[in-house]
């Protein structure tokens, strides 16, 4: 048996290997599968995927996103879809909604925004399967997965599920996030996700009235970072009142021509599509558990 990582459980041994995503079909109609993640929470991540996403569109790209945050879907509000919209079911599948050139699809849909989803992580795996498999996507170019932060059962499921076509790790530049970023990175890669490169969100502070860059967070560790994994950095992101003020109204500045972010998130898209070009075939980790 061909191994990966060893994780010690009691008296078994969990050993992750791969196969190639031959084996294992894609999601109908979904040519490539972005996941957007992060070690932690807070960092912005899912403002940057919903940017990230918008920013594919507007370069004539079909572009699907998925909310896969099972306990904390924010993507509804992000793209300003109203609470209680709910997807249409059509020969038992879910319809995507439609919001700013996007087909989404979210647990925010299917629940009451006031419910948390208490479950165990067998659900939340169920759940993310079911979206994944029940949703009838039209053909997508991208799909863009905005990952739950950390590295935990949602990560593991994805990664089995469905190729990967790589993987974005969103940070902010202080070392509390630096060191769960490289946590995320060393997850994508145990699990065979080729990792695209890092988004440095948060990078600094630039004042609307006299123009000076504070770096609140700090500088430098984004850099240090993609370069102890040969990666590089996709985007640095500056810390914005109009990114806060727009995300807030549901109207990504990735779509807006009068913002002076939408160049960043455009850049960032083209960063990573040079990147996906030349990274290698997913492939599928597969776990097998045996006694020690």
């Amino acid at each position: 048996m061909a191994t990966g990582t060893i994780w010690s459980l009691h008296q078994l041994e969990v050993f992750v290997t791969t196969k190639t995503n031959q084996s294992v079909p894609k999601i109908a109609g979904v040519d490539q599968v972005i996941a957007v993640a992060s070690g932690k929470g807070g960092v912005g991540k899912s403002t940057v995927a919903a940017n990230l996403a918008v920013a594919l569109q507007q370069a004539g790209h079909t572009v699907g996103l998925l909310d896969a945050d099972i306990y904390g879907p924010s993507q509804g509000a992000l793209l300003g879809i109203p609470s209680g919209t709910r997807p249409n079911v059509v020969n038992d599948k879910l319809v995507p909604i439609e919001a700013h050139g996007l087909f989404c699809m979210s647990m925010s849909f299917l629940a009451s925004s006031k419910t948390p989803a208490i479950w165990r992580g067998p659900m939340a795996s169920g759940a993310l399967q079911q979206m994944l498999s029940q949703t009838a996507w039209p053909n997508l170019d991208y799909l863009i997965i905005d990952m739950p932060p950390g590295t935990g059962d949602i990560q593991l499921t994805l990664a089995q599920q469905v190729p990967v076509s790589g993987a974005v790790i969103v940070t902010t530049p202080q070392d509390i996030a630096l060191l769960d970023a490289r946590k995320g990175i060393e997850m994508f890669r145990k699990v065979a996700v080729p990792v695209l490169g890092l988004v440095e969100n948060m990078s600094q502070f630039v004042c609307p009235h006299c123009g000076e860059a504070t770096e609140i967070f700090g500088t430098g560790g984004g850099e240090a970072v993609a370069s102890e994994y040969a990666v590089p950095v996709l985007a640095r992101i500056p810390l914005a009142a109009e990114t806060r003020e727009k995300s807030d109204a549901g109207t990504p500045v990735a779509g807006d021509v009068r913002s002076p972010s939408k160049s960043l998130f455009a850049d960032l898209a083209g960063q990573m599509l040079t990147r996906l070009a030349g990274s290698e075939a997913p492939v599928v980790p597969v776990i097998s558990i045996v006694d020690d």
